[in-house]
C-alpha cells in the first residue's frame, strides 16, 4: 500500500468518522521515531521475559521472578513501568493457575509441579513503554490445561491476522472470541489489551468479546498491546 501524507491520512480518519466509526486520536498516533523507541523498550522486555523463563524453577516463589524482573529490567538499562504504579508494590505481575491477571508477587506464592504461571511486566526505556506477558508450564502440566494453554497461543495468532490498517479492532476481537469458543473455552470478558507506547495505558480498551465492524479503526501508527486470559 502506498504510504500516504498527511493530509490524506487526516482526510481518511474523518471519512470513517463520518461514516460512524470511532477514530482514533492524534495523540495515539505515533510517529517514525517514537516507533522505534518502543521497539528498542520492547526489545529490553523481551529479553527479560526470556531470561525469567530460562530460569524459573519449581519450590520458586513468585517474589524469586519479581527479583529476576527487577535486576534484569535495571541490568539491560530499563525501569520496571509496574514498580510503584499507582501504588502496586512489585516490578511484574504473577498469575498462578485460576488467577486471572495482575497477581502480586509474595515470598509465600511457591511454584509447583503442575502449575502455570504468567509473568506480565512493563518496560520503560528512555521513556518509552512496552509490556507483554509469558505463560509457563512447570513440569507436567495436566492435559487440559496444556490445551488451555496453546489454544490461547493459538488464538494469538488468529486475532493477529486480522490486525489490518484501516480495519476496524473489533474484527480481531470477534476472530479470537470465535476461535476461543470453537476450541471448548470461553474469553474473560472484562480484562483485554489496551494501546502503549507513550504511557503504560494509552486508549483504546481492546475487547476479545467484540463483534465485527464495530470499534476503532486501527491505523498505521497505532500501538497496542494483546495480552489474552
Amino acid at each position: 500500500m502506498t504510504e500516504l501524507n498527511q493530509k490524506e491520512f487526516d482526510e481518511k480518519i474523518k471519512n470513517f468518522k463520518r461514516r460512524g466509526y470511532i477514530v482514533p486520536s492524534k495523540k495515539i498516533i505515533k510517529t517514525k521515531g517514537q516507533i522505534e523507541g518502543i521497539r528498542e523498550s520492547g526489545k529490553i522486555n523481551i529479553a527479560v521475559l526470556d531470561y525469567v523463563v530460562s530460569h524459573v524453577e519449581i519450590d520458586m516463589s513468585t517474589e524469586d521472578i519479581d527479583q529476576m524482573v527487577y535486576q534484569k529490567t535495571k541490568e539491560f538499562g530499563g525501569i520496571p513501568g509496574t514498580l510503584n504504579y499507582q501504588g502496586f508494590p512489585k516490578s511484574s505481575c504473577t498469575s498462578i493457575n485460576d488467577q486471572i491477571c495482575h497477581g502480586i508477587p509474595s515470598e509465600k506464592d511457591i511454584l509447583k509441579a503442575g502449575d502455570i504461571v504468567n509473568v506480565d511486566i512493563t518496560t520503560i526505556y528512555n521513556g518509552y513503554f512496552s509490556d507483554s506477558s509469558r505463560m509457563i508450564c512447570l513440569g507436567e502440566v495436566e492435559p487440559e490445561t496444556k490445551r488451555l494453554v496453546e489454544v490461547v497461543k493459538e488464538s494469538l495468532q488468529v486475532g493477529l491476522k486480522e490486525v489490518k490498517p484501516w480495519e476496524p479492532i473489533g474484527n480481531m476481537g470477534a476472530a479470537i472470541h470465535e476461535y476461543v469458543m470453537s476450541q471448548g473455552f470461553s474469553v474473560v470478558r472484562n480484562i483485554g489489551g489496551h494501546g502503549v507506547g507513550l504511557d503504560m495505558h494509552e486508549d483504546p480498551f481492546v475487547s476479545y468479546v467484540s463483534k465485527r465492524d464495530t470499534g476503532m479503526i486501527m491505523v498505521p501508527g497505532w500501538c497496542l498491546l494483546l495480552n489474552l486470559w
